[in-house]
């Protein structure tokens, strides 16, 4: 007998719970090791990133009719009640009937015939009554289950941000993203791809931003014959705003310091016009080869994908005109993307901080006098953004900081620096700041 979807997608969240996989990781493996058409990749990929991105909800949700702590459930119970109770209340054209009798089925095919009175009645209850037991919540507790954020995240947002903010913010991660692809304008237009994709039977977009498009697919980019022709690249607008801050233009040296996968440099190499120097660096190998991959797909011979400790101090980088220092990051602003994120410790964050200021200080050296330098991270979290710029500026008299993007709109007030949020932005959350060397 088949697999069935339900089957491929019960296995995949296991693997998420049990070995902590990455929500898109454990998905590509399922799909290569199955043989699936496009409607059960579509289902299967609904329901993963679905139950991962709604589990704080699923669990308060039918934990309400349970006579045991969530915690004390196996994990194939655990996720089987995850999936029934996801199908009932976010998925409306799947009959309830039909995710309680798939969920029991699951239960037996999975080794859990123990439990399939259990699930039965659990998520009979949970079409009965799932919607109704938010109304009794406090409002931080509501946000908190209502978008599936752990309650230290709802309160720092709060503190941040402010509750309507933070809400949207929240609400926002939950929203379908639509892919945004950069246009190589070495090589064409916006109008030019817009039309080489509609014969590719994409829908392709603009945004406000110029040669930012966002694309509506049920197949991988990689398979489009305009991506293989090296016409474009997928990349947020966010990261298309930082690269623009650096004012970058022909025979410019730049060094993009923590580069990988490469799009910040691709979109460099365009306003340089494919002319200068650029090092595209990464501390591992098989990252640089990604760059290296990707820039000669795209036809970007400025490109130097150099292996590189950002850490420490690289000769070959001095009396550089820009400097882009995209650090690691706890990735608070892409949680949309990424769900895991937002089930992780904020204490996480800091002990990145003393990386993020190590990086920044060591490739501050690289700077020319009146070179620029931008420090940016896909983090929403002012303790990794607008303390450690702080702290840069401190240390660093040589140095003063300018104003980001002055036109773009901003969620809160930070001076010269700018966090882009999606509910006002329509991108990644992402920071950006911009140095001078005096």
């Amino acid at each position: 007998m088949s697999i069935t979807a339900r089957q491929v997608a019960f296995l995949t969240l296991l693997k998420i719970e049990k070995d902590k996989a990455y929500s898109n990781i454990a998905l590509d493996s399922a799909v290569k090791a199955y043989s699936l058409d496009s409607t059960d990749c579509a289902f299967i990929s609904r329901l993963v990133y679905g139950v991962t991105e709604r589990k704080i909800t699923l669990d308060y949700v039918f934990s309400e009719f349970l006579k045991q702590p969530v915690k004390k459930l196996k994990p194939e119970i655990l996720v089987i009640l995850r999936l029934g109770t996801y199908q009932i209340l976010f998925m409306d054209k799947i009959p309830d009937s039909a995710a309680v009798n798939e969920s029991v089925l699951l239960a037996k095919n999975n080794k859990c015939d123990f439990a399939s009175g259990l699930v039965n009645a659990v998520l009979r209850k949970v079409s009965e009554n799932g919607q109704n037991i938010l109304n009794t919540l406090s409002e931080d507790e509501r946000v908190s289950v209502l978008y599936s954020a752990p309650l230290e995240l709802v309160k720092f947002l709060n503190y941040h941000y402010n509750e309507e903010n933070a809400e949207k913010i929240l609400k926002s991660a939950l929203t379908p993203k639509e892919i945004t692809i950069r246009v190589n304008t070495l090589k064409t237009t916006e109008d030019e791809l817009v039309e080489i994709l509609e014969a590719e039977n994409i829908i392709a977009k603009k945004t406000f931003y110029k040669n930012a498009l966002t694309i509506e697919t049920s197949g991988a980019v990689y398979e489009l014959s305009a991506y293989k022709n090296g016409l474009f690249y997928v990349e947020d607008i966010s990261s298309q705003i930082c690269v623009s801050e650096l004012g970058l233009k022909e025979n410019d040296k730049f060094i993009d310091i923590c580069s990988a996968p490469g799009g910040k440099s691709f979109t460099a190499a365009q306003y340089m016009n494919n002319k200068g120097e650029i090092y595209s660096c990464d501390i591992h190998s098989h990252r640089v080869e990604l760059i290296k991959s990707g820039a000669e797909r795209l036809g970007l011979t400025c490109i130097m994908p150099t292996e590189n400790d950002a850490t420490v101090y690289n000769e070959i980088f001095k009396n550089a005109d820009c400097v882009l220092c995209d650090v690691p990051c706890s990735g608070l602003g892409i949680i949309g993307k990424k769900p895991e994120i937002k089930y992780k410790s904020l204490d996480e964050a800091k002990e990145l901080i003393p990386i993020q200021k190590q990086i920044l200080s060591t490739s501050s050296q690289y700077v020319k006098k009146g070179g620029t330098l931008v420090y940016s991270t896909c983090s929403i979290n002012p303790n990794e953004n607008r303390k450690v710029c702080d702290w840069f500026l401190k240390e660093n008299e040589e140095f003063k900081s300018v104003k980001v993007a002055p036109d773009i709109p901003r969620c809160i007030d930070e001076g010269d620096y700018l966090t882009l949020t999606p509910h006002i932005n329509n991108c990644d959350g992402f920071f950006i700041a911009k140095f001078i060397r005096k």
